[in-house]
């Protein structure tokens, strides 16, 4: 891949002699190995006022502009708003999420308001060193390329109901208590159980010492134990071999458990989403074994504390409040 270099004041020249030769922008480039719109926009950005274009007035332009001092940014000196976003990018905000959540905050004080493409902006430029490192992991990781899946044989399991059968209430979020189920998998076949809830995006995590059906059951029915009855309805789950005691799961929690098709993530696309999102505390390759009780809690916490814009910006647990409040 060639590498874009300034156009010099020779090349300048040699656009000149060229222009006033009669040739045309492409000829120029050709002959000059430049882009057609390199120079398009140099000649269009760098003209006299008589609309020719003449090196020397160009170069003139050019210096202009470079001497122009540069505009501070927002972020470089405003030292209260500077903190926040740092803040918050460290518990595992998204700069959206601080975006609005400062326009919540502060709707009077207009110096406490920045767009996230400005957060994203000085996050890249500014920040040097550690500081930069440590705060840019912190973001959602966005991959270039889908990685290849290997394709997993499916045992279908005894008694399944298939997502065809749920109540179509599910698919509308409007009538809290139906959750996606999954386990996100770490090194040495370790793992934890992310439950989340599809109408508040509440999520539960719990820890598991394998994928054994009997240790998930046990360890999805403890998660579920806190829960109120009438927001218990039911789980949606791929057909994963550590589901096979479905059966039992259903008898003591009252859950009823209904089965994606195979090959079909998107039908469990809440938690297929949180998922993901769980990857900036656990990355792949994690140990999930060496993983403490308290850090899958904390985890949980920042999770479910931070805004979603699929909930008009208020947090899951925000919105789980509501819910049980309203005592649906």
């Amino acid at each position: 891949m060639s590498v874009y270099h300034r156009i010099t004041f020779r090349e300048r020249e040699e656009i000149s002699i060229r222009r006033v030769s009669g040739k045309s922008i492409r000829t120029i480039a050709n002959e000059l190995n430049r882009s057609p719109s390199t120079i398009s926009r140099e000649i269009a950005r760098n003209k006299s006022e008589n609309n020719s274009y003449r090196a020397v007035v160009a170069q003139c332009w050019v210096n202009n502009r470079l001497k122009k001092p540069k505009k501070k940014r927002k972020l470089d000196t405003n030292k209260r708003l500077r903190g926040f976003v740092i803040d918050h990018l460290k518990k595992y905000w998204s700069p959206e999420q601080i975006a609005i959540s400062l326009e919540k905050m502060y709707p009077e004080d207009m110096t406490m308001r920045v767009s996230h493409e400005t957060i994203y902006s000085y996050l890249y430029v500014k920040p040097r060193g550690a500081l930069k490192e440590m705060l840019i992991m912190q973001l959602r990781q966005n991959r270039l390329r889908r990685r290849k899946k290997h394709k997993r044989v499916i045992r279908k399991l005894r008694d399944m109901a298939l997502i065809d059968e749920r109540p179509p209430e599910v698919n509308h979020r409007i009538i809290p208590g139906h959750w996606e189920g999954d386990l996100i998998i770490g090194s040495t076949y370790s793992a934890i159980g992310t439950l989340v809830e599809r109408t508040t995006r509440m999520a539960l995590l719990a820890k598991v010492s394998g994928k054994d059906a009997d240790v998930v059951r046990k360890a999805f029915v403890r998660a579920f134990k806190r829960i109120p009855s009438d927001l218990k309805k039911s789980l949606t789950y791929d057909q994963g071999s550590e589901m096979a005691q479905h059966t039992l799961f259903t008898k003591q929690s009252n859950i009823k458990v209904y089965f994606a098709h195979p090959h079909s993530p998107w039908e469990r696309g809440t938690n297929e989403n949180t998922n993901g999102l769980l990857r900036q505390f656990f990355p792949k390759g994690i140990n999930f074994d060496k993983v403490s009780n308290y850090q899958i809690r904390r985890a949980q916490q920042l999770l479910n504390e931070r805004p979603r814009k699929t909930l008009n910006w208020l947090s899951p647990y925000e919105a789980w409040q509501k819910t049980v409040a309203l005592g649906t």
